[in-house]
């Protein structure tokens, strides 16, 4: 998802659902999985920080490295 830059981080609304069907422990588990993956802990901690467009850009740059790394050694590059 692109999101504008003008935009809040919180105006972003998250629906999370699991099923707890006996096992609490494991559905608090898919519940934690679930928050990671939509990114709901980032963005929080994104507007609580004032991070500068430079910090911004440096972390964009970071993480697609990371990323090329770890594509490159799962298809066996490196």
């Amino acid at each position: 998802m692109i999101r504008k830059e003008d935009e809040t981080p919180m105006s972003k609304k998250s629906n999370i659902e699991i099923s707890v069907a006996g096992n609490v422990e494991r559905s608090l588990r898919q519940l934690k999985k679930k928050i990671e993956r939509e990114g709901v802990v980032r963005d929080m901690k994104r507007c609580v920080y004032f991070e500068s467009p430079t910090q911004k850009r440096r972390k964009r740059l970071m993480r697609a490295i990371k990323q090329n790394f770890m594509r490159m050694v799962s298809q066996r590059l490196v």
